[in-house]
């Protein structure tokens, strides 16, 4: 390149002032020229997109995250991707909500999906995507993010999100306890007080387990097991249909029937209504509580345990139709199921009045176990990408937990639905992180419940699932192809096991639901058969006499074992959780403002569909609605009752 004065030497002889004016000139030129790039270079960034990441919860080897993202670019987007890198190595997503998502090492990228991929100017993602994760050796909240290639937060980036600090010193030679998530979001106006942190107050055994942190008691106690010492609430407007439909049965039949009212059953808030004691409902959940006050003063020095089901997630049941809910997810469900079902639910349990009772929850029935198996069906899978059953268990579990009188006891479906090694695995896997997301982490639970509202009995007692028959194990056989429990209790064993090695503490315990799974009668066997043929073998020796396990409507099954606390080592309790003589499902569609459709499998003449090998459902005729008395079908549950009675 040629010098200056080469291609013009008339230049050097310039007016000296001039000449400085000129370089002078270029001078502000050139800086004027950088600042207007440097500051369009910082707005363009700055004024794009803002990315809030916020750790929920964290435990030894996981956590759970949200990510709040707005929209800051002058026009709207019609869809966003979203792209972060974890700091470190061994931060792993496992499940995310509200989006789909991708991850090469340590970079992820996550898309959004049909339903909030629209956000207008200076808006923010209608459902953020947020997820579960592991880590390893640490987890650093990530510093920088990018929506549509443009980097957002410029201004400074985000403000990472403190690591939950343990507060439980750890037992020696015991697990690292899992640490407490110290509320860090400040309070909206109006809006719902941060939970408080959990406060231990059981001591630990000598060279045992960390014990399970519990809630400050108002005035009680948490105890391990809400069922040891208690009696059970009796529900008095199903005591009083059980009254009623006996004196109408009358004989023998209507004499057994009578007994059944003087047992305990639960209640389930299947709506708002319920909870409100609105609409068909006679009684609202503060009227059950009264009841089981007035119960609680005529009991002595034994408390009252009540049992509540909670049961309206946005979505539910996205397996059936006999028992959908009200809610809607792309309906703001979600919002409505938090503000207008849980706290309120929580608001009246946490009346003074009611503090000394022993508040027994069973969360969600069916909503997390369909995450595992049925994500081929639409509404499970809508129910999965939006997150609605994982954020809004733990949403409830979080309120729930912070009543020291309460006692969470997850679902976890039954033997024939996740009994298998492929199933039960994920399962647990599922099932526990979401409720590490919660709040209280793995001790805002007290254990998990099987069986609910189902008919598998608690034990074969002629057989088990590796008895060898002409070589072939009675597991392979037809009725229970492969599965490797073929009733509740080594089922809920193996849970049990499943959870605590998956960092839940030795503390909890199974719950049985045996209102209908006595299988008595005449037709119970007696003995084992003697046949050498597997499948007649597993015929004549089951007690269990559906025609399928997949049948689970309305099905001739018969009272179990009473309500128990305590039955076996690791189990609080056999329960009735469904109350006998309320219906599963109506037998043909009947119009209803319960949100409440017609499921086939309810239909007796209906020859079935894949859930259960296109086999008869088994179904009894003539059966009303989900929740309503069904007289025929509390008769064959206490004709087939086992114990009779």
């Amino acid at each position: 390149m040629r010098h200056l004065s080469e291609s013009n030497p008339r230049r050097l002889r310039m007016d000296g002032k001039l000449r400085s004016l000129v370089l002078l000139t270029s001078l502000l030129i050139a800086v004027v020229c950088s600042f207007f790039v440097s500051t369009s270079k910082t707005a363009f960034a700055a004024t794009y997109c803002q990315v809030t990441y916020t750790v929920t919860n964290q435990w030894p080897g996981g956590f759970g995250a949200t990510t709040t993202i707005q929209n800051v670019s002058g026009s709207a987007w019609t869809s966003w991707t979203l792209t972060f890198t974890f700091p470190a190595s061994g931060q792993t997503i496992t499940q995310l909500w509200s989006g789909s998502y991708s991850q090469s090492g340590q970079n992820v990228t996550v898309n959004s999906v049909s339903y909030n991929g629209n956000v207008a100017n200076n808006t923010t993602v209608s459902s953020p995507p947020g997820f579960n994760g592991s880590w390893t050796s640490s987890n650093p909240v990530p510093t920088s993010f990018s929506i549509n290639g443009h980097v957002c937060n410029d201004n400074g980036g985000p403000t990472p999100t403190p690591t939950a600090t343990p507060t439980r010193t750890p037992t020696p030679g015991g697990p690292t306890p899992t640490p407490t998530a110290t509320p860090t979001a400040t309070p909206t106006p109006g809006g719902p007080t941060p939970t408080p942190t959990a406060t231990p107050t059981r001591t630990p055994t000598p060279g045992g387990p960390t014990p399970t942190p519990t809630r400050t008691p108002i005035p009680g106690t948490h105890v391990d097991n809400p069922f040891a010492g208690a009696t059970g609430y009796v529900n008095p407007d199903w005591a009083a249909s059980v009254q009623a439909g006996a004196a109408a049965t009358g004989g023998t039949l209507g004499q057994k029937e009578a007994l059944v009212a003087q047992y305990s059953t639960a209640v389930w808030m299947d709506s708002i209504a319920a909870v409100n004691g609105t609409g068909s409902y006679t009684r609202s959940l503060a009227g059950h509580l009264d009841a089981a006050v007035s119960q609680d003063a005529t009991n002595g020095s034994a408390p009252v345990v009540i049992e509540i089901v909670v049961y309206d997630l946005p979505g539910r049941d996205c397996a059936a139709l006999a028992s959908n809910g009200e809610l809607v997810i792309a309906n703001n469900g979600l919002s409505r199921y938090k503000t207008e079902y849980i706290d309120p639910i929580v608001a009246v349990m946490s009346q003074a009045k009611y503090s000394n009772l022993r508040i027994v929850t069973v969360v969600e029935p069916d909503s997390l176990p369909n995450l595992v198996t049925n994500l081929g069906i639409a509404k499970c899978s809508e129910a999965n990408s939006t997150g609605a059953y994982v954020q809004g268990v733990q949403y409830a579990l979080t309120k729930l937990h912070a009543l020291s009188n309460v006692y969470n006891y997850v679902d976890m479906a039954h033997s024939g639905w996740l009994g298998w090694d492929s199933n039960l695995g994920p399962a647990v896997t599922l099932v526990g992180n979401a409720i590490k997301g919660a709040t209280g982490g793995v001790n805002s639970v007290d254990g998990f419940i099987v069986n609910t509202a189902n008919y598998t009995p608690t034990t074969e007692p002629y057989m088990t699932a590796n008895q060898q028959i002409s070589g072939n194990p009675v597991r392979s056989g037809t009725f229970y192809k492969w599965n490797q429990y073929i009733d509740e209790a080594s089922y809920a064993t193996a849970l049990r096991t499943a959870f605590i090695s998956a960092g839940f503490p030795s503390s909890i315990g199974m719950v049985i639901d045996t209102s209908r799974n006595g299988w008595g009668g005449s037709g119970r066997p007696t003995a084992a058969s003697t046949s050498t043929t597997l499948d007649t073998f597993i015929s004549q020796s089951k007690i269990d006499k559906r025609i399928h396990r997949g049948n689970w409507c309305n099905q001739p099954g018969g009272i179990g074992a009473r309500p128990t606390a305590n039955p076996a080592s690791g189990f609080d309790a056999y329960v009735w959780i469904k109350p006998p003589g309320e219906s599963d499902g109506a037998s043909q569609e009947i119009p209803n403002d319960q949100g409440k459709g017609f499921d086939r499998m309810c239909d007796p003449t209906y020859g079935g569909n894949s859930l259960n090998e296109n086999s008869a459902t088994g179904a009894l005729p003539n059966s009303p609605l989900a929740g309503q008395w069904f007289q025929a079908g509390f008769n064959t549950l206490v004709n087939n009752a086992f114990p009779a009675f």
